[in-house]
Order: structure tokens, then C-alpha cells, then sequence
């Protein structure tokens, strides 16, 4: 249904649907290995990725081709999915699925509290959104200090220790890259209070999973909203499915029927972009990864 649907949005977009030979752009929800044969059979000059995240093609990105990427296009689906996490954690609501009694009132509000997001792409714009009408304090850490539309304030990544400390929530929604795998390590987990909460819904290697299991199993930090894990998928018996304190969902932050129209919509986009000449939608700097 996926490759019905992106044809469709090829055609939408102006274009046309050709032998592979005939083309001069692919779209792609293949692998890197499906892509690289593709590549070698074809003499596209342009490649539409289905993902947002690209780390598993950083070998087979081409400079001299021009990528894009579907960044941004899941950003809805995905900033409401942190939310809910966030939600979720702070309300203790994995705790009281289990339960089999009435037990103590417990859990936290997220209004008023104080909300880091490490990514400052669409995601990240949309969650911003998505959390004024908690009155949070807002503070988003990407590779600049350019502003984040409704954050409260924005600073570099190099900045990023110095405002740990004063997190009650962590969403992580930035792309992996070898400068932020495993930034969420032990040393900076144990930067944070211990009645924050963190949140993935990025890519898992962006945390340091055995320092996160060491923080919840010793109350370093209050609990854990991940929908993305390192490993994953994650094995049967990983002590992150027993803890009370971590919700792990597999990750379906963007579920493939999602998928399947705003990739649609992307592709679309793009066609139409790329007939008339205008810049396309979620270009991929080969040279960053993303």
C-alpha cells in the first residue's frame, strides 16, 4: 500500500512513474542496501529518503546527488507522542497500570514545569507548540543558538550541562549523529534532579541505555518515557521492561499507516517543488547527516 500511495503522490505532484532507467529521481523506503543497488542500476540526480531520521544511509549519501530527507513531515504525530510520554511518566501512569490495588495518591503535573528539548527541528517545533497551554518554561539546546519560535530561550549545545540541573522534564528530539550518540550519559544523566523525567522519541543511541537503567533503578531520576531504545528492538528480559519506572513503548510514535500519508504528502511536495524549480523540503546536508 506504501508504494501505491507514494506513486500516487508522484503523479499528484506532477510527475510520472518510470522504468528505473528512464528516472532522474527515486523515491526510496528502502535500506541502505536496497538503495545502493538502486543507485548503481540508475543515473537519478535526486533522492527522496522515507525516513527522518537518516544515520543508516551516512555511508551511502553521495554529495553529488541532492537529498531529501522526511524530516519535519512526521513532526505532528511524533511531538504528540512526547507529550503523552511526558504525561504519562509524570502521572505515574505505569505504575498504576499495574497495580492490583487502590494504593497512595501519587504523580506530578507537567503546568508550570520546566521543559528541555535537545533538537531544534520540526519536532521540537512542535512540541513547543504543543506546550503553551502548560505555561512551561522552555528551554531548547540545538547546534545554534539561532531562537526556536515560542521556546523561551535558545542556546548551543555546548550549553547544554549547565541547564540539566534545572530540568523537571528532558525530551530528546534530535538526530544521531556522531556528535550526539550517547550525549545522555552517565555523567549527564546524573546532572539532572532526581525528580526529572526523561523523554525519547528520537533515535536510542542518543542515551547511554545501561546508565539509564543504573538511574531509574537508583531513584536518580523520577521515571522514563522512551519510544525509541538501544538496542532495538528491545529483547525479551531487558531490565527496562520490569522497571516501574520506564515506559517503553515500540516505537510507534509514527505508526506505518501515518506514515503512508505524510510521506505521501511529502513526495508530493517535492515533485511538484522540483518541476518548478523552487527548493525542495527537508534537504539533507551530506556532510552533518541530517
Amino acid at each position: 500500500m506504501l508504494a501505491e500511495a507514494l506513486a500516487g503522490a508522484v503523479v499528484r505532484g506532477g510527475g510520472r512513474v518510470t522504468p528505473l532507467a528512464e528516472a532522474t529521481g527515486l523515491v526510496c523506503a528502502l535500506g541502505p542496501d536496497g538503495l545502493r543497488a538502486l543507485l548503481d542500476a540508475s543515473s537519478v540526480d535526486w533522492v527522496q529518503l522515507g525516513g527522518a531520521g537518516i544515520e543508516a544511509f551516512r555511508g551511502t549519501l553521495d554529495p553529488r546527488l541532492t537529498w531529501t530527507s522526511a524530516k519535519g513531515a512526521y513532526a505532528e504525530p511524533v511531538a504528540e507522542h512526547a507529550l503523552a510520554l511526558a504525561l504519562a511518566v509524570l502521572r505515574r501512569f505505569t505504575e498504576r497500570a499495574r497495580a492490583r490495588e487502590w494504593g497512595a495518591q501519587a504523580g506530578e503535573s507537567l503546568f508550570g514545569r520546566r521543559v528541555l528539548v535537545v533538537g531544534g527541528g520540526g519536532i521540537a517545533s512542535e512540541l513547543v507548540r504543543l506546550l503553551q497551554p502548560y505555561r512551561t518554561d522552555i528551554t531548547v539546546v540545538r547546534r545554534s543558538r539561532d531562537p526556536l519560535p515560542g521556546a523561551s530561550r535558545t542556546v548551543a549545545l555546548g550549553e547544554l550541562d549547565e541547564h540539566l540541573p534545572r530540568t523537571d522534564v528532558l525530551v530528546l528530539a534530535a538526530a544521531l549523529t556522531p556528535e550526539t550518540a550517547g550525549l545522555m550519559d552517565a555523567r549527564r544523566l546524573a546532572l539532572l534532579p532526581a525528580s526529572a523525567v526523561v523523554v525519547n522519541i528520537a533515535r536510542g543511541g542518543l542515551i547511554d541505555t545501561d546508565a539509564l537503567v543504573a538511574a531509574l533503578r537508583d531513584g536518580a531520576i523520577a521515571g522514563a518515557g522512551l519510544d525509541v531504545t538501544d538496542p532495538e528492538p528491545l529483547p525479551a528480559g531487558h531490565p527496562l521492561w520490569d522497571e516501574p519506572r520506564a515506559l517503553v513503548t515500540p516505537h510507534t510514535a509514527d505508526t506505518p499507516e501515518m506514515i503512508r500519508v505524510m510521506l505521501a504528502a511529502r513526495v508530493e511536495e517535492n515533485v511538484r517543488r522540483r518541476i518548478a524549480g523552487e527548493p525542495l523540503v527537508g534537504v539533507v546536508d551530506t556532510t552533518l547527516g541530517y
